[in-house]
């Protein structure tokens, strides 16, 4: 009996992932557990696997195409056997823009992925006559590549000459699903950003203490980490900044669990220390370390990007004194950490230029209050600034 293969689920705030590849083509044999496609969510790529033994039936996604999770996206049986007919999962269109389209002439234009339609404009190929393989009659790459020796020509898609002074770069995969988030962020609360500084005399002290250390696993431990470590404590006493806010409610969370943010190529990615507030400096530090390394070479799971109550974000190893982050909703509240830089203060009536951590807040303001928030941010500044003493806490 034929067994549909379901997209499965991958955190709770996922809702679709996008198709990047087919491993294997209908008629292939499959075992179970064994990869058939590999797919995209904004935070990583992993592979599917077969739920059943038996051969590759029908792939009923084409490669580009946003997909619902646990919707079925293809279907496993014995050799020989006739797959039920089962409906294609509804597609989303910011990543399928042209599926039955009308032409020019008024008809319809038969459906086809978002993948092969790009190879299409590129190359000027008229894919109207052309007999689609995928799921309903859907023109794949293969299609186009079969059919491209005797497909009609039609004039190549308008783009920039090569003197032009531009490039045009499609926004797909990842940064296109990070641009959506990014809008939803703002558009679906109300942010405000606060900024504050640190006196990270001690911070940069300790720090340099660390890098001499005979323990190597203390050498590597950085300024972030043990700014890190300063937000995980100080949140244990601000429970209104350690929640999420979404559907109308608030949740106030009891361990922190803290995300933060790791530039890689393929896009930003923000892997979750989980109880942070519960790990010494040193299993703070590892567990960053891993998580980052994790999400540079795309092995991140599902279950190290999902979960975050409150995150980080770094920018001040580019020189950035303070900046706006954006909430990572439904998170209500983010912390930018800039460079530290010399200010001028008063001690004992006289100016001294004491180095300086800057600190960029954004809270949600639906559900946080600006005192609030800025009582937070005036506790974490005296956290790192007596890191030392934090530590001993």
């Amino acid at each position: 009996m034929a067994t549909e293969v379901l997209l499965p689920k991958q955190g709770n705030s996922v809702e679709s992932c996008i198709i990047l590849e087919w491993k294997k083509t209908e008629g292939d044999l499959v075992t179970s557990g064994e990869p058939i496609v590999e797919v995209e969510t904004d935070k990583a790529t992993f592979d599917v696997e077969s739920t059943a033994d038996g051969v590759l039936l029908s792939r009923l996604v084409g490669e580009g195409d946003d997909v619902p999770v646990l919707s079925p996206i293809a279907v496993i049986g014995e050799p020989g056997e006739k797959p039920a007919p089962t409906a294609a999962p509804a597609v989303s269109e910011a990543a399928s823009p042209v599926t039955q389209a009308q032409s020019s002439g008024g008809g319809r234009r038969p459906a086809i992925s978002p993948r092969a339609r790009r190879l299409a404009d590129q190359n000027g190929i008229d894919y109207t006559e052309l007999t689609g393989s995928g799921p309903n009659g859907r023109i794949m790459v293969r299609d186009l590549q079969s059919g491209v020796a005797g497909a009609p020509q039609q004039a190549p898609a308008a783009r920039p000459a090569e003197d032009a002074p531009y490039d045009e770069v499609p926004v797909t995969g990842i940064r296109k699903v990070i641009a959506r988030r990014m809008h939803e962020s703002l558009t679906s609360t109300a942010q405000l950003t606060m900024n504050a500084g640190a006196d990270a005399r001690r911070l940069l002290e300790y720090r340099a203490h660390l890098k001499i250390s005979e323990r190597s696993e203390l050498q590597s431990i950085s300024i972030n980490d043990l700014v890190m470590f300063a937000v995980s404590r100080a949140l244990t006493g601000f429970d209104e900044m350690n929640a999420t806010f979404s559907d109308g409610v608030i949740r106030r969370y009891r361990s922190v669990d803290l995300g933060f943010a790791v530039d890689t190529e393929r896009g930003l990615m923000v892997p979750v220390i989980k109880g942070a507030d519960r790990l010494t400096l040193a299993q703070l530090a590892g567990d960053a370390h891993r998580l980052a390394e994790a999400c540079m070479t795309m092995k991140a799971g599902p279950e190290d990007l999902s979960g975050g109550t409150f995150t980080v974000t770094n920018l001040g190893a580019f020189g950035i004194q303070s900046f706006t982050p954006v909430l990572d909703a439904p998170q209500v509240g983010i912390l930018g950490v800039g460079a530290i830089e010399p200010k001028p203060v008063m001690v004992d009536g006289e100016p001294t230029f004491v180095p300086t951590l800057g600190l960029s807040l954004t809270i949600n303001h639906q559900v946080v209050d600006g005192a609030p928030a800025a009582r937070f941010l005036r506790g974490l500044a005296e956290a790192i600034a007596d890191i030392d003493l934090t530590l001993a806490q």
